[in-house]
């Protein structure tokens, strides 16, 4: 096996390793945010407080586009991306409404 074989090789284990610990980081990070979300929605429900915030919703959007354009993320990919968890903090604000916070 050639050097530059065994070398690419070394290099993709550590770019692996480091996308392992990004996932890693991603999946903990949802878990925090979703709790805080959790504790909205049952904020919301028990002050009667409507499930969405349209204003809030859309400057978060803008704001995330803003950073993606800084961190050189596709801005559309971060939109569709917090609209995906937009869409199921809404799903879970809307089942505290139903089962009353």
């Amino acid at each position: 096996m050639s050097d530059d074989v065994t070398r690419a090789r070394e290099l993709l284990r550590e770019h692996r390793e480091s996308i392992d610990r990004l996932d890693a980081i991603l999946v903990y990070t949802l878990g925090e945010r979703f709790k805080h979300t959790q504790a909205v929605g049952r904020l919301k429900a028990a002050h009667d407080l409507p499930p969405s915030d349209p204003s809030r919703e859309a400057a978060q959007i803008a704001r995330l586009e803003d950073l993606a354009d800084q961190a050189d993320l596709d801005p559309e990919f971060a939109k569709a991306f917090l609209n995906f968890i937009i869409r199921e903090v809404i799903k879970h604000h809307e089942k505290h409404q139903s089962s009353g916070g």
